[in-house]
């Protein structure tokens, strides 16, 4: 979507009480940093395979002393009131949700390291890329996926992270993951949401006798 777009359900968002989130390209922090500025809440930032690009995710998201963002004056997260730059920077660092995807068995390899990095707050696998880059195209029940989970989640527990699950839609297998500690969770997507209530009503009202 545009930035325009995102901005718009962003203000929206906030008014509602609701954190938003936006989902950028990959190392595109022009995009990111300019979501931040009109209403996001958070930046999930897909493919991050080592901890250095974690680290250039907090440099370039955070604020100083965390990282360092520019400040580009107070937006919809105020209300458009006016605060001090410091008071504002400290708040929006701390309110601001860092996810990194980790998407690739190298990423897996790392996710120690990777949860280490101040800065960080969730690692959320990327359940159909790792698949796709696992050469095991959607089969997210497989024992290698499981172990990635195990291995993603062990690495956030032990430096005070979130783990997070993202692809798996399943209802027979979302809670495998989840008992084994995912917590920061997609639950799904509005076109399917949109698509599974249709087809509901559309078995309603053929199960109907029209005459």
């Amino acid at each position: 979507m545009s930035l325009e777009s995102c901005a718009q359900i962003s203000i929206a968002a906030l008014d509602a009480g609701i954190a938003p989130i936006a989902r950028v390209p990959n190392g595109e922090y022009a995009i990111a940093t300019r979501a931040l500025d009109n209403g996001a809440l958070g930046i999930v930032m897909p493919h991050v395979d080592t901890a250095a690009e974690a680290r250039e995710v907090v440099n370039r998201l955070k604020y100083p002393p965390v990282g360092h963002r520019s400040m580009g004056g107070i937006g919809p997260h105020y209300g458009l009131r006016s605060a001090t730059s410091g008071e504002a920077a400290a708040a929006l660092n701390a309110a601001n949700l860092t996810i990194v995807m980790l998407e690739t068995p190298v990423a897996i390899a790392n996710a120690e390291e990777i949860a280490a990095v101040p800065g960080i707050d969730v690692l959320l696998i990327g359940t159909n890329d790792l698949c796709a880059e696992m050469g095991i195209h959607g089969d997210f029940g497989n024992e290698r996926v499981a172990e990635a989970y195990r291995t993603m989640i062990e690495a956030a527990r032990k430096h005070g992270k979130f783990p997070g699950m993202a692809g798996v839609y399943n209802e027979e297998l979302m809670p495998r993951y989840i008992q084994m500690g995912a917590r920061f969770v997609l639950s799904g997507h509005d076109a399917a949401f949109l698509a599974g209530a249709a087809a509901q009503r559309t078995g309603f009202l053929r199960k109907l006798s029209l005459r």
